[in-house]
């Protein structure tokens, strides 16, 4: 088969505008956004609600998202570091000797919004609903969930496909024979940007992956980053068949009148999917080394997935909100 052994090496930058890198990872996660607004429109004039109630829901969702999504990366997966580098939790920027910030603030380089947790963003998500729902006293925090997981589970494709351009969040290493093996020129951990730029001597790191990945000087460096699972691209297209299923379930079912049976079915399958990815997952830190047997994706995916099984099965009354 000819695509066994594919070599994976994106330019993650699509253009610059000035100091600002416009990414395929932030136009995903624009996407996502779009996306769920106009899902969630179809959804709100299906039920009678009003433009100006979504439009209101939209900022909600957007800044809680980013924000419980930050917050849980600094604090689940990356304390040690932000805990002395405060001022990066949430500005787009980082720390780096060599550069300047707008030309003129020495030892930082824009990044944009980058190290976000989707366990933190669940987080964030319920947090928001909850404080829209006491300034809009006429929604209840479960009728909205209900229907907000619908778009939000097509808005976790788009992001895990980000992280493939990204080449970030990738899987173990696996024979290149493996249907799916695919070879990460751009991780981090088996090609430091510092050495790809220190063997080829070129002056930016696109040219040398480039020179890695193309020129046969370079071969045994090549030849030495591992092939690894598409781990990102199992989650992504696994959360598409969550979205189709929810869709369903919302637009032909009556599911969506038993309150917080969506709700509990999208958690169930989304950290259920989570939880087995992360088997095939390289390490992500956060505290799993204190714990031990699981990865810190899977003990904090288990929380999520019991709070599931109980909306799913919880007696409750069929909603006419």
């Amino acid at each position: 088969m000819f695509f066994l052994g594919f070599t994976w090496n994106p330019n993650e930058t699509l253009f610059n505008i000035g100091f600002i890198q416009i990414k395929y990872y932030n136009l995903l996660w624009i996407t996502s956004f779009a996306l769920g607004w106009y899902l969630m429109k179809k959804i709100f004039l299906n039920e009678k609600k009003t433009v100006e109630q979504l439009d209101s829901l939209f900022i909600y969702t957007v800044l809680a998202t980013m924000l419980g999504a930050r917050l849980g990366h600094v604090f689940f997966y990356d304390w040690p570091y932000y805990k002395n580098h405060i001022i990066e939790i949430l500005l787009p920027i980082r720390e780096s000797a060599n550069s300047a910030l707008f030309g003129f603030i020495n030892g930082y380089e824009f990044t944009g919004f980058t190290g976000l947790a989707s366990h933190g963003a669940t987080i964030g998500i319920i947090i928001g609903m909850y404080l829209y729902t006491r300034k809009f006293p006429e929604f209840k925090i479960l009728w909205i969930l209900d229907r907000l997981v619908v778009p939000v589970s097509i808005g976790a494709f788009c992001v895990r496909l980000g992280n493939f351009f990204n080449s970030e969040i990738n899987g173990k290493p696996v024979e290149k024979s493996f249907a799916f093996a695919t070879r990460f020129i751009r991780d981090s951990d088996d090609l430091h940007p510092s050495k790809a730029l220190a063997i080829t001597k070129e002056k930016t790191l696109n040219a040398a992956y480039a020179a890695i990945e193309n020129n046969p000087k370079f071969a045994q460096y090549l030849e030495e980053i591992p092939y690894r699972h598409p781990a990102q691209l199992y989650e992504g297209i696994s959360y598409v068949f969550v979205f189709i299923i929810l869709y369903f379930l919302y637009w032909k079912t009556d599911k969506k009148d038993k309150p917080g049976y969506l709700l509990g079915l999208f958690l169930v399958l989304l950290w259920s999917i989570r939880f087995i990815v992360e088997f095939v997952k390289k390490s992500q830190g956060g505290f799993e080394e204190s714990l031990g047997l699981l990865s810190t994706g899977q003990w904090l995916s288990i929380p999520f997935i019991i709070i599931g099984f109980y909306f799913m099965f919880k007696p409750s009354k069929l909603s006419s909100k």
